[in-house]
């Protein structure tokens, strides 16, 4: 990680919308999160990636203990690449995941796959696109539908079994270079599944990431972390972490990112041990996905700024790691 964000896993926290950051402490001990939206153009985005690799994305099923997975799957045309799990946040596999984190990732030079997190419930996407803008987090109905989708993956070695799987097809697809490390990053919802990824595949995985990942910490009224709290894997992990935090979600739980260093630090890994968690400053729970619904009062969740440089960072961090 370069210094900046080294130097500043701490960023000061602004004001955020009350009733969405409401919801977030609801849903984080499931797992779930809230977001927020706008993004850059198509034509922005195939400027910016012109030069990098073709890249062949399909459509792929994935067999698990509790059965068929839908997923992307996205290599670069030629070579033997790391390979890459990416998990989603509570909107499931849909487009902008598929062109903004899949697509753009194998163009960097890995081979990257997508599941359907809620492939139990439905097969994707669980949300049409153009639905997500108006999507209220506050109304009973939609926090029941919610529920359903995320009930099956929050059960207990669901996501561990679901891991194996995924892995196990990344390591049996010829564009994956299965003498290098896999990495794995999550979104919101996608956060504490990063962990059990890491905590339950150690072998395979060289290096963890997550963006405003919900529930990462999960702590009784009296501040005693949960037995069951995702941040107690940590001594499970043999990977380097980068756990990039909305300035919205410190707010409301500002001592978690010091828990998570502390139980970092306290690893015998040494590639644990030089994890990074940072705090970015002024962000909006989801400000890295483009596609999320705006705050309450009408501003923008996603950060195009802010988000250029978690991605910057992700890279940084495959690169050293996954070698």
């Amino acid at each position: 990680m370069t210094s900046d964000d080294r130097n500043h896993s701490s960023e000061e926290a602004s004001p955020q919308d009350q009733s969405r950051r409401e919801f977030v402490a609801l849903s984080a001990a499931a797992g779930l999160a809230a977001g927020a939206s706008s993004a850059a153009s198509a034509a922005e985005r195939a400027h910016a990636h012109a030069h990098m690799m073709h890249v062949v994305e399909k459509d792929v099923e994935i067999q698990t203990d509790d059965g068929t997975c839908d997923a992307a799957y996205f290599h670069p045309a030629t070579g033997k690449h790391p390979g890459v799990l990416i998990w989603t946040d509570i909107f499931g596999l849909r487009p902008t995941f598929r062109r903004d984190f899949g697509a753009r990732l194998a163009a960097s030079g890995y081979s990257v796959l997508i599941p359907n997190p809620f492939y139990r419930t439905q097969k994707a996407p669980v949300i049409e696109e153009s639905q997500i803008a108006s999507f209220n987090f506050r109304d009973p109905a939609v926090r029941s539908k919610l529920g359903a989708w995320t009930g099956p993956i929050n059960k207990a070695g669901a996501i561990e079994t679901d891991a194996k799987a995924h892995v196990a097809f990344l390591d049996a697809q010829p564009e994956v270079d299965t003498d290098r490390k896999i990495g794995v990053q999550g979104y919101c919802m996608g956060g504490p599944l990063v962990f059990k990824t890491v905590a339950s595949q150690a072998a395979r995985i060289g290096a963890g990431a997550t963006f405003h990942g919900g529930g990462l910490v999960t702590e009784s009224k009296d501040g005693t972390v949960n037995a069951d709290s995702p941040s107690n894997l940590i001594p499970q992990f043999r990977a380097q972490m980068y756990i990039a935090i909305a300035a919205s979600d410190d707010m409301r739980q500002p001592d978690a990112k010091d828990k998570l260093k502390a139980a970092l630090a306290a690893s015998s890994v040494p590639a644990v041990q030089m994890s990074t968690v940072v705090v970015y400053t002024g962000t909006f729970h989801g400000w890295t996905v483009p596609d999320m619904p705006h705050q309450a009062d009408g501003a923008l969740t996603y950060n195009r700024a802010d988000a250029e440089r978690a991605w910057r960072h992700l890279l940084e961090l495959y690169k050293a790691n996954l070698a």
